[in-house]
């Protein structure tokens, strides 16, 4: 009898929840009974500025950046002899990159930790940034269950834009040598997207849903996204949520360069490279790490003395239905992505203080997505009361992580009460007018609500609400 009124709790949060999707007017309010509604109690993060939430969100908001010099030992052609290696460097027209810090000291990534015990012998570099994030944001959760019931309602869902393409390479070497019987066994179990969240779930004993989106630089949106919507629906009671990128290798940067993606003006001047939405942005930085939220539904979260940071109040998403790597001139998948996150907070765009965009320091990206912040909240943001950045100007575009460490940093604006700078921002886009500009300075505020905007190669788009619990 318990069993089945628990059951039909789950289906009338799934029913309300449905409905929420089909009201008549782009932003109307939520129905009157709301769907179980889902809380961020927990925070990790690893980036090319350093590893840790405190570390990040002060070099952040100080303006410090983490974009340096490509070496060819960051090529990871171990196996390669040294001709190849130099070949391959030189032919690279993009050289630098937001990489990773790694050694013993805090702040810095602990490969000894991390990746190279002999119980490690299967986890590839982007599935170690994702242990790591996710160490940090459960301890600071302080959610570590031991009860059979609390771990089959506790899932996860990390994504990954591109996996480990640098043991595909590798692997290619083997094959070319005709030395494929040393080919390791984990190969596989290696470069698969979605052995991030397996290895988390086997870690902690996590038996609730087990997810890994994969929709490139929306990566990690998505996966936060998602995850989210199956605490609404009852699914499960927590989730471990975001996105991990290692592709600091030889293939990676090359197939990027080859598609003209990225900056090649500033290999001399590193940390002026990424500048999102300044006239003087020739493409973007490839960058890496990991961003990771426990999200929890609120009761349950209450129930335990969590501590709670805001509240994820909207997730949209969208086609551009255009192209494989270019947005729609007229922006129409982000204004979509937009409004349909709006429409499920039930808030309306005056009431967004802050909008983490997805400018990743393209000349045709950041422009699309200036028009479509423009088109949907022009008369406030002529007000002066919304903030706009983009923080990828000092860390670069972490691409499949991207999304989630965005995530992590508007969650921590709402915290702290502080919008971020955009790096490297001297002479803004002609598309913005002198009223509104994104911010060159850190800006103190009062931050309620954050829209954060990921948009990735085939058109996929994804904007996530963040709010202030009332």
């Amino acid at each position: 009898m318990a069993m089945a009124r628990h059951n039909g709790k789950r289906l009338a949060a799934s029913i309300i929840q449905l409905s929420r999707f089909f009201s008549s007017g782009p932003f109307d309010p939520p129905p009157v009974f709301p769907p179980r509604r889902v809380v961020v109690t927990g925070l990790g993060m690893v980036t090319p500025l350093g590893c840790g939430v405190e570390v990040n969100w002060k070099r952040v908001i100080e303006g410090e950046c983490g974009i340096r010099e490509i070496t060819v030992e960051d090529l990871k052609m171990n196996g390669f002899d040294t001709e190849t290696q130099l070949h391959t460097f030189d032919q690279l027209t993009s050289k630098v990159a937001g990489i990773v810090p790694c050694g013993s000291k805090p702040g810095e990534f602990d490969e000894e930790l991390w990746l190279n015990s002999k119980e490690h012998r299967s986890i590839a570099r982007f599935i170690g940034y994702a242990l790591c994030a996710a160490d940090e944001a459960l301890k600071d959760a302080n959610y570590m269950p031991t009860e059979q019931d609390e771990k089959e309602r506790t899932g996860v869902s990390i994504g990954a834009g591109t996996g480990s393409i640098s043991d595909i390479l590798d692997a290619s070497r083997l094959i070319c040598e005709k030395k494929l019987r040393r080919l390791s066994p984990f190969f596989i179990p290696r470069i698969l997207i979605n052995m991030a969240s397996g290895h988390v779930s086997m870690k902690y004993g996590f038996q609730g849903p087990n997810h890994a989106a994969v929709t490139a630089c929306a990566t990690g949106a998505h996966s936060i996204g998602d995850a989210a919507r199956m605490i609404q629906f009852g699914d499960v009671d927590v989730m471990v949520a975001g996105g991990t990128e290692a592709s600091i290798d030889a293939l990676s940067i090359a197939g990027f360069c080859r598609s003209r993606a990225l900056t090649t003006k500033y290999n001399d001047v590193p940390k002026e490279a990424s500048r999102p939405f300044d006239c003087g942005r020739d493409g973007f930085v490839i960058g890496e790490g990991s961003g990771i939220l426990v999200l929890e539904e609120m009761e349950h979260a209450k129930k335990r003395g969590a501590k709670v940071y805001s509240e994820i109040r909207g997730y949209g998403m969208s086609g551009d239905a255009h192209h494989i790597t270019q947005p729609h001139a007229d922006g129409r998948g982000a204004v979509l992505a937009m409004t349909r996150a709006l429409k499920q907070s039930g808030l309306n765009p005056n009431q967004v203080d802050y909008i983490n965009a997805h400018a990743t320091s393209t000349p045709l990206g950041d422009t699309v997505e200036a028009k479509a912040i423009l088109s949907l909240f022009g008369s406030h943001a002529a007000s002066g009361a919304l903030a706009l950045s983009s923080t990828k100007g000092a860390v670069g575009h972490l691409l499949g992580a991207a999304g989630a460490v965005e995530a992590v940093l508007s969650v921590l604006a709402i915290h702290h009460g502080t919008a971020p700078l955009t790096l490297n921002l001297t002479k803004p886009d002609p598309v913005f007018n002198g009223e509104f500009v994104p911010l060159s300075a850190s800006k103190n505020m009062a931050i309620k609500a954050v829209l954060s905007n990921s948009f990735g190669f085939g058109g996929t788009n994804s904007s996530l609400l963040f709010a202030a619990i009332d």
